[in-house]
């Protein structure tokens, strides 16, 4: 009997053996500290980060031993918003720097594939917070193939706290780690209105206690300062987007910890030419939306709003936007550079519920690591956080661009 591609994938990535690195003359951002250590020795093993020291430090036997030469090492990013739907992308992701992402919505179900092949060991792979589909309401139509049992809802536009339910019971029942749901309409489609609201209050409390019961926290989608408003009050753990958000709505995301997930790059993309989106209707939504989304952003920062980085992009073939864009763009509406870092980092962690294990440079965390040639901290550097020179992934080298 023939084994399946992916049953091979999963055994080869669960046999590669973990390695011992030790990366020597590092100059550390570790994610946390406000400022950076110099000259450092990192000693990675069995996955995980052992110990980290100013000065050379002896490497174990059988090491991979690389000279950093002064370089940058950084935690490996994090995306806490993309829709990678395939294992090509999935890839991309990782060449990027980025190590971990959290979903906001595929079809089939595939963030759930690629985050167990990560599990398995497929360090080209990132972790993977998963949400499965949107719950909207106009469901997209491939859920109803991954759960027939919902066929009654096809065609039909959700507007009871009991429809929105069961869409989002398919989710739990897939093994999500956390749900998203619309409470405004679309930016990146020309016949939608992203200031519009979609559910009720009703509706969205409803689908935030469903997955609080389980655990789960919910993420909304809002552009609209109405909408907005409504799902902060619901008790959603992060708003992505937030384009129109009012001072007062950002006050009580301040208040109850909510974290805002801005996506400034994705707003750009609608303007370009190239990228993801390419629709001259876009273009002037675009326009409009990029000085407000900035303003927002500034203002959230000022008030001491949680912020973290999303790119709201697929990784696909016509994506031209990454994290280090995103950690550009919150420096240029004022805030530190170092703190914009620690938003693709440490903060990002947070968010996701996974900076126990990942999201800074610490002993004991995953061995999610990244470097750069130059310090990002200097004035005019900070895109050179798109250089990625090197990737550790889960402890594994996944990309070493080092020595040509």
């Amino acid at each position: 009997m023939r084994s399946s591609p992916i049953l091979t994938l999963l055994l080869f990535a669960a046999a590669l053996p973990a390695q011992t690195i030790v990366l020597r003359h590092a100059n550390v951002i570790d994610g946390v500290s406000d400022q950076p250590l110099g000259g450092a020795t990192v000693i990675v093993s069995s996955g995980h980060i052992e110990r980290i020291a100013q000065g050379d430090l002896p490497a174990p036997a059988g090491a991979t031993v690389l000279d950093l030469e002064g370089k940058w090492l950084l935690p490996g990013y994090i995306d806490a918003h993309v829709h990678i739907d395939n294992l090509t992308a999935a890839r991309a992701a990782v060449r990027s720097g980025v190590t971990t992402v959290r979903s906001m919505g595929v079809s089939h179900f595939a963030d759930i594939g690629i985050r167990d092949l990560h599990r398995a060991g497929a360090a080209d792979l990132p972790d993977v917070i998963a949400s499965g589909y949107h719950v909207r309401p106009q469901p997209a139509p491939e859920i109803f193939l991954d759960a027939p049992k919902l066929f009654d809802l096809i065609g039909k536009t959700l507007t009871t706290a009991a429809e929105a339910r069961r869409i989002a019971q398919v989710n739990l029942d897939h093994g999500v780690q956390v749900m998203k749901i619309l409470a405004t309409e679309r930016a990146g489609t020309p016949d939608t209105d992203p200031r519009k609201r979609t559910f009720s209050d009703e509706v969205m409390a409803s689908i935030v206690d469903l997955a609080k019961s389980k655990g789960i926290p919910t993420a909304a989608h809002a552009h609209g300062a109405e909408g907005a408003a409504a799902a902060v009050r619901a008790g959603v753990w992060s708003i992505e987007h937030g384009t129109y958000l009012t001072d007062e709505t950002l006050a009580e995301m301040k208040r109850r910890g909510t974290y805002l997930d801005p996506t400034i790059a994705t707003v750009i993309d609608l303007i370009d030419a190239a990228g993801d989106y390419d629709d001259p209707n876009l273009v002037i939504r675009g326009r409009y939306m990029l000085p407000r989304v900035r303003e927002m952003t500034a203002h959230a920062w000022k008030m001491g709003v949680k912020i973290v980085t999303g790119t709201d992009t697929t990784y696909g073939p016509k994506s031209n936007r990454r994290i280090p864009h995103e950690i550009a763009e919150l420096a240029g509406i004022g805030m530190p550079p170092m703190d914009a870092i620690k938003a693709a980092t440490s903060v990002a962690a947070e968010c996701l519920g996974i900076s126990a294990r990942t999201g800074a440079i610490k002993p004991g965390l995953e061995a999610d690591l990244v470097v750069i040639e130059r310090n990002p901290l200097e004035p005019g550097n900070i895109d050179g956080l798109g250089d990625v020179l090197l990737v550790i992934n889960d402890g594994k080298i996944a990309l070493n661009r080092l020595k040509w």
